[in-house]
């Protein structure tokens, strides 16, 4: 457990932030784009899981950008979060190891995918980066994408029937044989349906489901 502090919460839109934490704990850490980290919301049985953007180990500061999903103590923590504010870290922790993928890379996802291809893209520059997320508001979640300078991000407004997955998956043809290597993340059903479309061998292929409706737990 590493004891930090908030030092900056910057609002995005009314449901993301930029929230950055610093600690003599957290210097020092070895930390790869993709691995996690989770926050204890006031109590160690309670903790939600968020994939740092940025970490300066020298400095003992990381960055995430917290999404408020819902009305749960992660979303609250987020709205709620201040300068000063001190916190209990887990982490940092393996989770999705983007260096073993070769190639293009492309993200699906949904507005808790966003840092993570904003880490992506701090990890290697160059690397050509497709990104597909479900989002419920499209001008909040353009507004960050391009604040984090993915402004080529593909987005797709959620629709309760779920049509909105084929338009998704209609993606992923192209993608695989320009030979892409993806990342599925985000809500479970999401990610499961866009798996079952892709037949590709493990080497080009990163899943994790963040979330699913009802559940807590996931990360």
């Amino acid at each position: 457990m590493k004891r930090a502090t908030v030092i900056a919460s910057e609002r995005l839109t009314d449901r993301f932030r930029l929230i950055t934490l610093e600690g003599a704990a957290l210097k020092g850490a070895a930390w790869t784009p993709g691995d996690k980290v989770q926050i204890a919301m006031g109590s160690a049985f309670v903790a939600r899981t968020y994939t740092p953007i940025e970490w300066n180990a020298a400095a003992g500061r990381m960055c995430i950008l917290g999404y408020a999903h819902g009305d749960g103590p992660g979303g609250a923590w987020v709205r709620t979060v201040r300068p000063g504010d001190e916190c209990d870290i887990f982490g940092p922790r393996g989770s999705l190891d983007l260096r073993r993928l070769s190639g293009p890379l492309a993200i699906f996802g949904d507005e808790t995918a966003i840092g993570l291809a904003y880490a992506a893209t701090r990890q290697e520059p160059r690397r050509v980066l497709s990104c597909h997320f479900e989002v419920g508001d499209l001008e909040s979640a353009r507004q960050v994408a391009v604040e984090l300078g993915l402004d080529d991000a593909a987005l797709v407004e959620r629709c309760p029937e779920e049509s909105h997955v084929a338009a998704m998956a209609a993606a992923l043809p192209d993608l695989a044989a320009a030979g892409a290597s993806f990342v599925l993340v985000g809500k479970a059903g999401t990610v499961q349906t866009l798996r079952r479309a892709l037949t590709l061998p493990a080497s080009r292929l990163l899943t994790k489901a963040y979330w699913a409706p009802g559940k807590t737990g996931l990360d």
